[in-house]
């Protein structure tokens, strides 16, 4: 007999002891996740994603970071060497959302065949510009798509959706008021 203990390539197993050690120790749920970013020219700009707290522990399991280019369209005065911020906050929330969805759906005994997160954004541009006190400079709305195939009846899956929309960190932080401090630094 095959004892299979992944659902969704996620090992189950490994799951439910990660989120049995933090009910059992809440301190282990603590994380900071960071990020640095180097300015290039214009709007081009270099992140670097490397080590991170979480689990009660420093991770370094990272040997080279993940290097992130971000720049604006041509349209609006860049380079297209990489995604726009708002492209990559939206990125951030779909990545955020697909993991919500295959973690929990693996943890509910949920198969999912495949899934598709199309997210779409408006922003007034007049806001970023400084033009009008009265628009916002960033979204407006954003509309995620979730995109499933499974067997799972139509009910789990939106009740699926409903949970995850609770608990992700990235939905939560931009549906949510976050603070955000700004600290200066002389170089």
């Amino acid at each position: 007999m095959v004892n299979n203990t992944a659902l969704n390539g996620v090992d189950i197993n490994q799951l439910g002891k990660t989120v049995q050690a933090v009910k059992d120790n809440t301190a282990l749920a603590k994380c900071q996740f960071r990020t640095t970013t180097q300015w290039i020219s214009g709007a081009h700009a270099q992140t670097h994603v490397q080590g991170f707290y979480g689990l009660g522990q420093e991770d370094h399991s990272r040997s080279t970071p993940f290097i992130i280019e971000s720049d604006e369209p041509k349209a609006l005065m860049g380079t297209n060497k990489g995604a726009n911020p708002v492209e990559l906050l939206l990125t951030g929330l779909a990545a955020c959302i697909t993991v919500g969805l295959v973690y929990n759906a693996a943890a509910r005994g949920i198969s999912l065949d495949e899934l598709k997160i199309e997210i779409s954004g408006e922003i007034d541009l007049q806001g970023f510009m400084g033009l009008s006190e009265s628009v916002r400079p960033g979204f407006n709305d954003i509309s995620v798509y979730c995109h499933l195939k499974s067997a799972s009846p139509d009910s789990d899956l939106l009740d699926l959706i409903e949970y995850v929309k609770r608990v992700s960190p990235v939905h939560n932080t931009i549906s949510q008021p976050t603070p955000v401090e700004v600290i200066f630094q002389r170089l």
